[in-house]
């Protein structure tokens, strides 16, 4: 069985999908609201949009990894005009891919506590000191 992710790329059986946090919003509109309003990486393409002319492709690639939703991932994000939904850090960067939640609606679909290693992917010392930014601990402001 293949599944279709936020892209529209298939996926195989039982391989996470990415559905955006707008998906999730339908649900969690609480949230999703508290995010969106209070926490900076629900803007953080922002950052991406004023780099990009001064960037090659390779660093531009470097910025997508922290910068947006599922980069490198299946389903993830590949672009702003083919999955425009995850070009931002979204709810499943830190809670994973939502599709089998978003289906089930099962809280075993979805990774409600996100431990503190899994924030070190982008809050780590080399970033800390190239952008000197704080490494942020629950910082999802919902």
């Amino acid at each position: 069985m293949l599944l279709l992710g936020v892209s529209g790329v298939a996926l195989a059986a039982g391989e996470p999908a990415y559905v955006g946090s707008k998906a999730c919003s339908q649900c969690h509109e609480k949230e999703f609201s508290n995010f969106k309003k209070y926490s900076k990486k629900a803007h953080s393409w922002n950052s991406v949009a004023i780099m990009r002319p001064k960037l090659k492709e390779r660093e531009l690639r470097q910025c997508y990894e922290c910068h947006t939703t599922g980069y490198g991932r299946a389903g993830g994000f590949t672009s702003l005009e083919a999955t425009p939904d995850l070009a931002e850090v979204g709810c499943e960067t830190c809670h994973g891919p939502g599709g089998a939640h978003a289906a089930s609606g099962e809280r075993k679909d979805i990774t409600r506590r996100p431990d503190t290693q899994s924030c070190t992917a982008c809050h780590n010392k080399e970033r800390v000191e190239d952008f000197r930014f704080k490494p942020l601990i629950y910082s999802g402001a919902h």
